[in-house]
């Protein structure tokens, strides 16, 4: 039976399509049996019912806006993706910060997440540009890309894999994005066979 990986995501899941094709392809020998998303009408959604994957839609407002603690959207979450029977759980640019609520739930199930930045540089919200903007004032000479373990410190977990990416002086951002995207696209999906691999070789 193939593995499951149950993948979160936030926007556009252009991470997400690179890992259903390369479920698709053979490249990653696993399945996707539920997508989840924290925003609804993004297109990660049509993307995962495109390619006949179910999709659940679990928002955050509803909880504050009855007063609910976020430590309970973090359970409720959990229970979803844990009903999915996931051997793996990829953030595939899932934009939420997840609690200890969350973690404590998945003693033995592996939980990665894509990060456009070296290890210990740009942690957290708009990375890109923030690389971007070091870069013209001479700070860094490039950034990167890396896959981690999901911990409760944000981008903070055990860099699996991770690869630097070339910032050239005619850039603009538009093209450091689109550099830095296609390279997440590789390095998520390999990041995913490496811990699957692993999980399989403990289990053997």
């Amino acid at each position: 039976m193939a593995p499951r990986i149950v993948v979160l995501i936030s926007g556009t899941g252009s991470n997400l399509q690179a890992l259903i094709d390369a479920t698709h392809n053979g490249t990653l020998p696993a399945e996707i049996p539920l997508v989840i998303s924290n925003r609804s009408k993004v297109f990660g959604l049509e993307r995962a019912a495109k390619a006949g994957i179910p999709t659940k839609v679990l928002a955050l407002k509803p909880y504050t806006s009855a007063g609910k603690p976020r430590t309970e959207y973090d359970t409720d979450l959990a229970q979803l993706i844990l009903a999915a029977k996931p051997d793996l759980v990829v953030l595939a640019g899932f934009m939420h910060i997840l609690s200890p609520a969350f973690l404590d739930q998945f003693p033995n199930t592996p939980l990665i997440n894509l990060h456009p930045a070296l290890p210990g540089q740009f942690d957290g919200a708009r990375a890109i540009e923030r690389a971007f903007e070091a870069y013209q004032k001479g700070e860094i000479k490039h950034t990167g890309v890396m896959v981690h373990r999901v911990i409760a410190l944000v981008d903070g977990g055990e860099p699996l894999l991770v690869r630097e990416v070339e910032i050239k002086p005619e850039d603009d951002l538009a093209a450091l994005q689109e550099r830095i995207h296609s390279v997440e696209h590789i390095l998520l999906v390999e990041g995913a066979k490496l811990v699957l691999e692993d999980l399989a070789k403990k289990n053997a």
